[in-house]
């Protein structure tokens, strides 16, 4: 996997582990790390957004490569 896949997973990951903190406890990690939509916090918001899309895409690739025996 590629250097950008790595950084688009990790980036997917703390994204949804966010929401599922501010789903069970009503606590937003970015937000407190970095400031209630602070310049900072939005970027990091950004970013996740780009790495699920980029997610997307590399996962249709995926599914297009046909497979071969070994």
């Amino acid at each position: 996997m590629s250097g950008l896949a790595w950084v688009a997973l990790i980036l997917t990951i703390v994204g949804a582990l966010n929401w599922a903190l501010v789903g069970l406890f009503e606590w937003n990690l970015v937000a407190a790390l970095f400031g209630t939509m602070s310049t900072l916090t939005r970027i990091v918001y950004v970013l996740v957004g780009l790495a699920g899309l980029y997610l997307i895409f590399l996962s249709t690739r995926l599914v297009q490569r046909p497979r071969t025996r070994v």
